[in-house]
């Protein structure tokens, strides 16, 4: 295993798969499987998911239907009932896992404490943290930086549709280039769409690297943590 502990970070758009709205048990399944197929090898996963798929509260402020901070809130706990159901795909595999929130839900949460959610990964259990910073104003994105810094994470691995980095939306631009390796100051002199700058900037002060990577293909995330040239690498 070329990391010993890594924290995934995965959109709530992911979890669509074919749907337009929701959540698509087959992403579940994929998700519960390749996770578990790297901590059966004594990978150590926290994770942090968003909420995008229901909710996001940036969009519902600039819609006019809320206040930024309520609609950051409603994201909030968007993002828990994908931890939730992540956690429930989880158990259905076998995998032993423990839902933290940054929001107090003591019937179906434990509270975020940096102690034992650590623990916890060293007892090989699957860490998902959710409901964000608990703060309105940040996104998941910061959220996950600043939990992969708070358990001393070797990497943070941003799950996503694409396999990397590119220097143009590959969606809209065929000529668009992939990019194997970047540096945090390429990746800001070139204004490339990787994290929101404060989750960028705080991984970029603590010398943590992210991948970017294509977590919808089965398999990716084995052949990424063994080494395998998978995806992008931002460092410093």
């Amino acid at each position: 295993m070329k990391y010993k502990r890594i924290l995934l970070k995965l959109s709530g758009e992911s979890l669509l798969g074919k749907q337009e709205y929701g959540l698509d048990p087959e992403m579940l399944q994929l998700y519960a499987k390749d996770v578990k197929e790297v901590v059966d090898q004594g990978l150590e996963v926290a994770i942090v998911i968003g909420g995008g798929n229901i909710f996001r509260g940036l969009q519902g402020a600039q819609g006019g239907v809320v206040d930024r901070a309520t609609g950051d809130y409603m994201g909030m706990l968007a993002t828990m009932i994908n931890a939730m159901a992540l956690q429930a795909a989880f158990e259905k595999e076998g995998l032993k896992s423990r839902l933290q929130s940054a929001i107090k839900m003591e019937e179906i949460a434990e509270p975020f404490i940096r102690r034992r959610a650590i623990r916890h990964l060293e007892k090989g259990r699957v860490v998902i943290f959710g409901a964000g910073t608990g703060s309105p104003y940040f996104t998941t994105d910061s959220a996950a930086s600043l939990r992969a810094v708070e358990i001393g994470a070797d990497a943070v691995l941003k799950g996503t549709r694409v396999d990397g980095i590119y220097s143009a939306d590959p969606e809209k631009d065929s000529s668009a280039t992939k990019y194997s390796e970047i540096s945090f100051d390429e990746v800001l002199l070139k204004k490339l769409n990787v994290m929101d700058t404060t989750a960028f900037t705080l991984c970029q002060e603590n010398d943590l690297p992210i991948i970017v990577f294509n977590m919808n293909e089965s398999g990716n995330l084995r052949k990424l943590v063994k080494g395998e040239d998978i995806g992008t690498v931002v460092r410093g």
